[in-house]
């Protein structure tokens, strides 16, 4: 089917080669040549031997700085030029943008940017404008353009990124969730472990945050929320698995409040599903996503979630059959929904069972890998390439 054909992946960040990994591993045994591109790192280096491909070090800076933006577009391009893929898939706004304009100044046939979120809709006046922009120049140098959820390519479309016929979002959108790894009979004795660790009793409540510990994510109004929950009910815990990041910073008092009464900050964790184990509910209030992994991860391992009506979210949670979803930056009703679980175990039980049906339904890994490949197979057929 792909034997003889080429595939670039770039993105800005190695961190997010777990995105494509297992879809990698399925090209390579269907004969594709890959080539993985990111930032340069360490990890990147690991994963082309993990997976057995081509990597290659292009500098991406996150922020917006033309000069080092120009230097990466030239070197994209160059590698594009001595490569000839038959298909570049970009992700994420700045992978996107720059791989998208070296593709086409390369002349790349198929030209894929997976729209995984977008920046600028957290963002006013200059700053919004200019990454609304870069956002249609990524979209009009595809040739296709695949929106992480049904919701963004809600947003895409109403804000005028991208034509309807240009976009798509495979089956019900997501990375997929790999739900032999989340699993939490298979976690069940390290989520115990974890819980005795931290004094958490079987009866007592523990909620987690996964995600990078930055104003985006919710974490100020989740602390100010679990404040309100700890004063109804006093053995509640509050878990934070994440790093602190410079950009998108907490304020130095949302800081000081992260090792509080009942909270208890981890730092970055490489793998978030013992964690997962130990908990009784997912909390992500997130103020933008494309659709987030980690509701899903939850929803595999049997937990409800809260989370909120933004897009990308919506479309992780099932509402009020998987989880509760409420006003992004709504620290009152953020407090309701987690007091409504930690309240009801019965309610917790109904939306975990809830959850993990339908990630098994419409979210394993396997499944979304499949209609990856079947993306590639109709772009190619569209451009006159064949298998």
């Amino acid at each position: 089917m792909f034997r003889g054909r080429s595939l670039v992946h770039v993105f800005s960040v190695a961190d997010s080669l777990i995105f494509v990994s297992d879809q990698v591993r399925r090209l390579r045994e269907l004969g594709m040549d890959v080539t993985l591109v990111t930032s340069p790192d360490e990890r990147l280096v690991r994963a082309g031997l993990n997976l057995g491909v081509r990597t290659v070090g292009v500098p991406m800076a996150r922020r917006v700085s033309p000069l080092e933006d120009w230097a990466s577009l030239n070197r994209l391009r160059d590698l594009f030029t001595s490569l000839r893929p038959d298909i570049v898939h970009a992700h994420t706004p700045k992978g996107g943008l720059l791989g998208m304009l070296a593709a086409s100044a390369a002349h790349v046939p198929v030209r894929l940017y997976q729209m995984r979120g977008l920046a600028y809709v957290t963002q006013r006046g200059p700053m919004r404008a200019l990454l609304s922009t870069t956002e249609r120049v990524s979209c009009q140098s595809a040739t296709k353009v695949v929106c992480q959820s049904k919701s963004l390519l809600e947003t895409a479309l109403e804000d005028r990124l991208v034509r309807a016929d240009r976009a798509e979002v495979l089956l019900e959108g997501s990375n997929g969730v790999d739900t032999r790894r989340f699993n939490r009979e298979r976690w069940r004795r390290d989520g115990e472990a974890l819980r005795r660790a931290w004094g958490a009793a079987p009866d007592d409540v523990v909620f987690v945050f996964v995600g990078r510990l930055v104003r985006d994510k919710g974490v100020p109004e989740l602390l100010e929320a679990f404040g309100a929950v700890r004063r109804e009910v006093p053995s509640a815990q509050l878990v934070l698995v994440g790093p602190l990041e410079e950009r998108d910073a907490l304020s130095p008092d949302t800081v000081a409040r992260l090792n509080g009464s009942g909270v208890r900050s981890l730092g970055f964790q490489a793998d978030p599903a013992p964690y997962l184990a130990a908990a009784d509910v997912l909390v992500l209030p997130s103020h933008r996503e494309g659709f987030p992994n980690v509701p899903l991860e939850a929803a595999a391992m049997g937990l409800p979630v809260v989370s909120t009506t933004v897009p990308g979210c919506r479309d992780a949670v099932d509402r009020d059959v998987t989880g509760r979803l409420v006003p992004p930056a709504d620290a009152r009703a953020l407090a309701q929904a987690m007091l409504d679980y930690a309240k009801s175990a019965e309610l917790r039980r109904k939306h975990g069972a809830a959850g993990l049906a339908r990630v098994e339904a419409k979210f394993r890994r396997e499944v979304v890998t499949e209609a990856v490949m079947g993306l590639y197979v109709r772009e190619m057929a569209r451009v006159g390439l064949t298998g």
